[in-house]
């Protein structure tokens, strides 16, 4: 899935370590979400967005996400 968080952070001027304190993972976790490596469970991404002030459909790529799903359902 692809998120936002990087770019949100990064305008936030937090480090990766910084945002993991606030939402109380590891800097592991941050990592890995942001290489596309792990998908945020929905309460990590809800918390990531109240840090950043947004939405979770806007941090998470809700819209996007979906359009690409479906194209891919349709090539099937």
């Amino acid at each position: 899935m692809k998120t936002k968080v990087r770019q949100f952070r990064i305008a936030s001027g937090m480090t990766q370590q910084q945002l993991a304190q606030l939402v109380h993972v590891s800097a592991r976790t941050i990592i890995s979400i942001e290489g596309e490596r792990y998908s945020p469970s929905l309460m990590l991404a809800y918390r990531m967005a109240e840090v950043f002030g947004t939405t979770v459909e806007e941090l998470c790529c809700l819209r996007e996400n979906r359009e690409k799903e479906d194209e891919q359902l349709e090539n099937v």
